[in-house]
């Protein structure tokens, strides 16, 4: 996977994990919320589930939080600008 997929596969993870604390939830409950393992959802928000995230897992996942999904989607321009520069680096 290049680094800038991997990049946005963490930040995809790191807004699943702000709107679950928002949400007072702890992974434990979102993971049973959603039917998934708590192994699974950490992986999800770290951004290393098999260097993959299907649209259903985040449907599932945006369901279980109450929010809509476009929300774990839609990034502004400072962040996109932070992951070119981290892309960047690793390059």
């Amino acid at each position: 996977m290049d680094n800038r997929k991997s990049i946005i596969f963490k930040q995809i993870g790191a807004k699943i994990a702000y709107f679950r604390t928002v949400r007072g939830l702890t992974q434990n409950l979102l993971a049973n919320k959603i039917n998934i393992s708590l192994n699974t959802l950490g992986k999800i928000e770290r951004g290393k589930y098999n260097k993959n995230l299907s649209i259903s897992m985040l449907f599932d996942i945006a369901e279980g939080l109450q929010i809509d999904m476009v929300l774990l989607l839609t990034f502004t321009e400072d962040e996109k600008r932070v992951w070119l520069e981290e892309a960047d680096k690793i390059d």
